[in-house]
């Protein structure tokens, strides 16, 4: 097996990894950081397989802008978690690990090693053709992610905008009993 073929296979073996963790975790901030260390991993296929664009638009839209607007959206609805403990050292040991393991794969990816000297023919496409072909044939699937991001944001400010509903009533009732006192 080549470098390439091991370092795709770690990759790979961690992204899912992350995932599984990600839907996994009883804490939506702890599965917010696990779904943006899949997203890097992610982002190192795109690397590894010769497409640097598309890495780092990996990072800059999903890791970044996508997981930032999730957060916001996490903390509007204020889930209440039933964690006492904010940090508790036995979750970190998985973000250790997929730490670990992402330096070392990034570092092999960095050195390389001196026996790998076959060439391998790199396709390159400019921004601008990217774009073109993303917005000519990829269009209605850009349009169905951006629906349903739309409604997942309109859901989490719904269920945000109930729930201080359920509270200034409540706040209404006690105020009521007090004044009838």
């Amino acid at each position: 097996m080549t470098l390439y073929g091991m370092l795709f296979h770690i990759i790979s073996a961690v992204i899912i990894a992350a995932t599984a963790v990600a839907i996994t975790r009883k804490n939506l901030v702890h599965a917010v950081v696990y779904l943006i260390v899949s997203f890097f991993g992610t982002a190192m296929l795109f690397y590894l397989f010769g497409a640097p664009l598309l890495a780092a638009l990996e990072v800059i839209i999903y890791a970044g802008a996508i997981m930032v607007l999730f957060l916001f959206v996490v903390m509007m609805i204020r889930a209440e978690s039933a964690e006492k403990k904010v940090f508790v050292p036995i979750q970190w040991i998985p973000a250790a690990i997929f730490c670990l393991i992402y330096v070392l794969v990034a570092a092999a990816m960095a050195v390389g090693t001196p026996g790998m000297n076959a060439p391998l023919k790199m396709l390159s496409a400019s921004p601008a053709q990217f774009a073109i072909y993303v917005f000519k044939y990829q269009w209605f699937s850009i349009e169905v992610v951006s629906m349903l991001l739309l409604l997942a944001v309109i859901g989490a400010l719904n269920l945000g905008a109930g729930r201080r509903a359920g509270r200034v009533d409540e706040e209404r009732r006690i105020e009521d009993d007090s004044a009838l006192q």
